[in-house]
């Protein structure tokens, strides 16, 4: 009888170890997304949910539609279901009431690829080297204009785009990319066709090349608008757009453009997105930033996992972020954790990076690479 009754012990724990792997009473980490229209944010929600999985935690998943009041609405519910983590792309500052509710309840917060501003209820952040982003495009603008040559006498004509002014990561591509365009700009070798913040602290300028919520729309009308205007008797070399949308956008009012027609600017772009990939392959986007997101969403569940855990935060591939770089983690309230994964720059030269990466689907690479 003692036997059977041990037995009996044995397969209850079995069965209840399988449920907390994963079943309904597996600990819920609620991620969190904050638009579809961009299309890394979708692959990121999805990556993030399969490796919660893979680990044995329960993951809801939801996206934002870029309304801060709907995001919010979701984390609440997170909450009510009994979240433990939260892991959170965020729109804007206006996250902070749900999050600081999440404090109070102990919930270990993430703010995933996106700081959450103005709180300090929070201790977690993970995403790229987003000044380096910057960085890495103006360097493409410089070796595809080969801006060296370039002179004052002869000079080379840009036009800046930044990205929404409610994501802070925005300010830190910017300001990346002026660290190394300033100097061209100074000895007049490159000249600013439009507005010039020379960075993100000339907030009154940066506001009027920023795009909000990343809307391509707004990007190409402000395109349409600069060529019929400021532009309209320069001939542009180069265009710094943030990221892959928006360089689609500016590219397709360039075209339409008769003085652009088979004569792109140089424009850059960011996030490695099949399109852009696509379109840099047959010569019109010059160059992304591919950041590897489906590393990025690994690193943010071993460290929800980690924390959860109590354990030493110890994520392969990603540093946290020291000296100037901690200026990343500051919310504005505090300074957070901010763990750092390294962007690279692709051109035309290099796009079997991502592919080999397994970024996009198998018949996309074999298109891109043939």
């Amino acid at each position: 009888m003692k036997k059977i009754t041990a037995i009996l012990l044995v397969l209850v724990l079995a069965s209840l170890m399988v449920v907390s792997c994963g079943g309904s009473g597996a600990t819920l980490i609620g991620i969190a997304m904050p638009e579809t229209h961009v299309l890394r944010w979708v692959k990121d929600g999805n990556s993030l949910k399969e490796e919660a999985e893979n680990l044995g935690y329960r993951a809801e998943l939801q996206f934002g539609d870029a309304n801060q009041g709907t995001q919010n609405q979701q984390i609440q519910s997170f909450l009510t279901q009994g979240a433990k983590a939260l892991i959170v792309g965020c729109i804007n500052d206006g996250v902070a009431p749900v999050i600081a509710e999440a404090g109070r309840e102990g919930v270990v917060v993430i703010a995933y690829d996106r700081i959450i501003p103005n709180s300090g209820d929070y201790d977690y952040y993970i995403t790229f080297n987003n000044f380096k982003v910057g960085v890495l495009q103006a360097e493409s603008i410089v070796a595809g204009l080969n801006l060296r040559a370039a002179s004052a006498a002869a000079p080379k004509y840009i036009t800046l785009f930044a990205g929404s002014p409610t994501d802070g990561n925005a300010f830190f591509f910017f300001d990346g990319a002026m660290s190394v365009l300033n100097p061209f700009i100074d000895n007049g070798s490159l000249v600013v066709v439009g507005p010039y913040p020379k960075t993100s602290a000339d907030r009154a300028n940066f506001q009027r090349i920023a795009t909000e919520n990343w809307q391509a729309p707004i990007a190409k009308t402000r395109m349409e608008n600069l060529l019929s205007n400021d532009a309209r008797n320069y001939t542009l070399d180069a265009v710094l757009a943030p990221n892959d949308t928006l360089a689609r956008a500016i590219i397709e009012a360039l075209k339409a453009d008769a003085k652009y027609r088979g004569n792109l600017p140089v424009v850059t772009g960011q996030d490695a997105e099949f399109a852009s990939a696509l379109s840099i392959k047959n010569g019109e986007q010059y160059s992304t930033v591919f950041k590897d997101t489906a590393k990025l969403a690994e690193a943010a569940v071993i460290l929800a996992d980690q924390a959860l855990k109590g354990q030493p935060i110890n994520i392969p591939g990603a540093v946290l972020a020291s000296g100037d770089l901690r200026e990343i983690g500051n919310t504005g309230v505090k300074y957070v954790q901010a763990f750092l994964l390294d962007p690279i720059l692709i051109t035309r030269d290099n796009l079997d990076v991502p592919v080999e990466a397994g970024f996009y689907e198998r018949h996309e690479g074999v298109q891109l690479l043939n």
